[in-house]
């Protein structure tokens, strides 16, 4: 994947015109297309496209998408042929289908704000926020839009994920039901740019240098991408140096929103007033949250979101689907598979047709309501679907492996007296997150074959024997370290690994050079900045070479590991340049400079008083 095809990823819930060719449905044939600017309770026009079906005969629900990506293409004589799969199914279907640039992006007027707090004490028409926005909205296309059945429907990916929450909060009485997918919800935590305190790197810069230049009036055009000179991002990024480069190199404090994020390296009052998981209760629309898991961006955002409505708002009809995808892969591609591993069946067709259609026909259109269970969740080791009344699942057990002499994995605690693996983390020479050369992040990288990174000297690698029965995950992994490191500050990345046989056989059809005898399949994988160890508010610097104890809690996985396979796990300190590199020197990395980079010695240890361990919530 190229830095080019970023506008195609963030563009999904919006068009996807390249798909025409797979589509039958041509919506220049049954839809006609006006633009208006609607006027927000505070005169703010904001821009928005509105597809009505031809046929005048019946009435209509709206379903409706606000973005920051563009409600495009501009010109109500400028009709996409396709909308892709997920849209298409809708016009097929019978929906006004509404597109709207957010406050301050394209050719809304305004001044935009990234993830706007929710102000839920609005005195005068000058206190806005995005659910007002929405409102304000739905309150115009009811009284000038014809032929609607006075139900709306909003949903959304990603960012426009976000917007699809806030038009849930304090609803419009009209919307009857959403679908969050794969949104925002809480940066610094897990979202988008930051995991666990570390930053994201490629996600943010790529992102900002192309999302955050200053639009000083509304603009049809596209925003400008900086060219970063070579297909490769390791060493872009490697070159680049310490974080304060960015700004000094290339956006010359033209770019705002990486200066904040630069002035913002913890938890604070900026972060907590954008989290949007304290507001969700009390909902009245039904909600159907959305997410991939292998969802670098927003796996986070699907699950706590999701955990976080039915936790406050119960008595609501909120439900849960995750599957096999990467970021907004639904919206966008039949989903049969990701990179090299294949899932023997279009799982993104199965979503759109059986579960995200019928839910929002029975909720707009008051078709018969569906067999939708609370969460429907594919298993990435069985590849099947599962349909469950709870999710994580009630009953689980924990089950827990020891990292153990000689590389091993086992469910029998260790009995020496105080051993350890070592290894030399240089942040010079980091390890790199992918095997492929990359110009922006790589999707698939999320259940790439992992054996590039475990021939590497600083990486440790640990792996149990054969299974001898099938064993079933289903929850987040906790992992329990006791560790040490000459320096004052470091990062721990763990990840979590299916080991296929070596007999397994390789498909025809696959490159040359592919083998899955022996692929080593991330499961599961994430990052910990050490300093935020205890808290992402309270950063505190290691004591060099003192054992100290850190947990690592890992995203939920739904995974079964099959007999004859074996589950790894790989600890390291780099994994770039998905995450910045640490310094290793307890400093603000935000404002380090390129002298503060040092070595260090990392240790794990696995004895009798520190016994380093998984958690895997096993599923009956």
């Amino acid at each position: 994947m190229t830095r080019r095809m970023l506008p195609l990823i963030l563009l999904i819930p919006v068009f996807v015109a390249t798909l025409a060719a797979q589509e039958s449905f041509d919506i220049r044939e049954h839809y006609t297309k006006r633009e208006y600017a609607i006027p927000a309770r505070d005169g703010i026009k904001l821009h928005t496209a509105v597809y009505t079906p031809k046929d005048t005969s019946k009435t209509y629900p709206i379903i409706m998408t606000r973005t920051p990506y563009a409600a495009a293409p501009y010109g109500e004589q400028r009709i996409p042929q396709s909308f892709g799969y997920q849209f298409n199914r809708f016009a097929k279907d019978g929906y006004i289908l509404v597109f709207q640039d957010v406050r301050g992006r394209y050719m809304s007027e305004g001044e935009f704000e990234n993830v706007r707090p929710y102000n839920p004490k609005k005195s005068s028409t000058r206190d806005i926020d995005e659910t007002s926005d929405t409102y304000d909205t739905i309150e115009w296309l009811l009284e000038n839009t014809r032929h609607h059945n006075g139900n709306v429907g909003v949903l959304g990916t990603s960012y426009p994920g976000f917007y699809t929450w806030m038009s849930t909060i304090a609803a419009h009485p009209a919307v009857k039901a959403t679908s969050p997918q794969a949104p925002v919800s809480q940066w610094m935590s897990g979202d988008d740019f930051f995991h666990n305190g570390a930053f994201m790197l490629p996600h943010a810069f790529d992102f900002y240098s192309w999302f955050g230049w200053p639009r000083p009036k509304p603009k049809k055009e596209a925003d400008r991408f900086l060219d970063q000179g070579t297909p490769d991002e390791y060493d872009f990024f490697l070159r680049l140096g310490a974080l304060p480069n960015a700004n000094k190199l290339y956006l010359h404090d033209s770019v705002a929103f990486w200066n904040t994020l630069m002035a913002n390296g913890q938890w604070n009052d900026f972060w907590a007033q954008r989290s949007i998981l304290p507001h969700l209760r009390g909902l009245k629309p039904a909600v159907l949250v959305v997410g991939g898991w292998f969802d670098t961006e927003n796996l986070y955002g699907a699950l706590n979101s999701y955990s976080a409505a039915e936790r406050q708002s119960q008595g609501s009809d909120i439900r849960l689907v995750m599957g096999p995808w990467s970021h907004g892969q639904w919206g966008y591609d039949s989903g049969d598979s990701l990179g090299r591993i294949q899932w023997n069946s279009p799982t993104a067709h199965y979503y759109v047709d059986s579960i995200e259609a019928p839910f929002f026909a029975h909720h707009l259109k008051g078709a018969p309501a569906p067999k939708i269970a609370e969460a429907t969740v594919f298993n990435t080791g069985d590849k099947t679907w599962s349909h469950l009344p709870a999710w994580p699942p009630s009953g689980t057990s924990e089950y827990r492996l020891y990292l153990e002499e000689g590389n091993g994995l086992s469910s029998t605690p260790p009995s020496s007296a105080n051993p350890h693996d070592e290894y030399i983390s240089d942040p010079n020479r980091p390890v790199p997150y992918t095997n492929e050369i990359t110009g922006w992040y790589y999707p698939p990288f999320m259940l790439e074959d992992q054996r590039f990174a475990s021939r590497r000297p600083d990486v440790l690698v640990y792996t149990t024997e054969p299974m001898a029965e099938e064993l079933t995950i289903a929850g987040p992994i906790t992992v329990d370290l006791t560790v040490s490191t000459t320096g004052t500050d470091c990062d721990w990345i763990v990840k979590v690994i299916d080991v296929f046989p070596d007999s397994t056989s390789t498909p025809e059809s696959f490159p040359r050079g592919v083998k899955l005898g022996g692929y080593q399949m991330m499961v599961r994988g994430d990052v910990l900045r050490g300093k935020f160890r205890k808290s992402l508010a309270t950063p505190e610097p290691f004591v060099p070479n003192k054992p100290t104890e850190i947990r690592v809690v890992l995203n939920d996985v739904f995974h079964t590991f099959k007999k004859g396979h074996r589950i790894m796990v790989q600890i390291q300190s780099t994994w770039f340049p998905m995450i910045d590199r640490n310094p290793q020197k307890f400093v603000d990395i935000y404002h380090a400079k390129d002298s503060d980079f040092q070595k260090a010695t990392q240790r794990v240890y696995r004895s009798v008083k520190w016994s380093s361990h998984l958690k895997l919530p096993v599923m009956k």
